[in-house]
């Protein structure tokens, strides 16, 4: 008798809590504070005729590059 009144007392808190955690009264106000933005234009395809590599192709994430990134954002002595 204990266990289903303990059970039942904590399923009834965990519904109360579940439906006021749900409950916004400004979810219809939500749509007037969106500011749209248009998207910023596609950058051109980078001109890649004879053999010039493609600037905007991203790099491979690896421990040589990481290396080779730091290196280059130290300040040279």
């Amino acid at each position: 008798m204990k266990k289903t009144l303990v059970l039942g007392l904590l399923a009834g808190a965990s519904l109360t809590l579940s439906v006021t955690s749900c409950k916004n009264p400004d979810y219809k106000n939500m749509d007037e504070n969106v500011v749209v933005k248009p998207l910023p234009p596609i950058p051109a395809a980078a001109d890649t005729t004879g053999g010039k590599p493609d600037p905007n192709v991203p790099r491979e994430i690896n421990a040589v590059n990481a290396t080779e990134d730091i290196k280059n954002m130290q300040p040279q002595m």
